[in-house]
């Protein structure tokens, strides 16, 4: 079976595997999604993540983190979609919940956070926010 969004596929398993309470979640490996992952781990949204292969096929396994038995990410939301991408410039990159989130931009720089996006002054595509 094709997948036609990887990385909403990938962040639906995150927040699944949340939700049950899971230690870990295995997605599909890519560069953007290792780019969000790296993200997700400095921001300390998730413990670890390392790259494993299982036959042919690359995975990413995401260890994840809880804080008093409480998930460290509340809500992830896709923002850009196949049919609808949403691109902002550096002037309005989004502020997530008063700076308490995150947003995920994919910029011509790579895949960084609007904190970082900020500093460079870099505008791009608007993967997801978290929170």
């Amino acid at each position: 079976m094709s997948r036609t969004d990887l990385v909403a596929d990938s962040l639906t398993i995150i927040r699944n595997a949340f939700r049950v309470k899971k230690e870990e979640a295995l997605i599909p490996c890519s560069k953007v999604m290792l780019g969000i992952v790296n993200i997700l781990k400095e921001e300390g949204y998730i413990d670890n993540f390392k790259e494993i292969e299982l036959g042919k096929i690359k995975k990413i396994k995401v260890y994840l983190k809880y804080q008093r038995k409480k998930s460290a990410i509340t809500q992830i939301k896709k923002i850009s979609r196949a049919g609808r991408r949403t691109y902002v410039d550096k002037d309005n990159i989004p502020n997530v919940l008063s700076g308490y989130g995150l947003a995920i931009i994919s910029t011509s720089r790579g895949i960084i956070s609007n904190k970082v996006a900020r500093k460079r002054g870099l505008g791009g595509e608007v993967v997801c926010y978290v929170w």
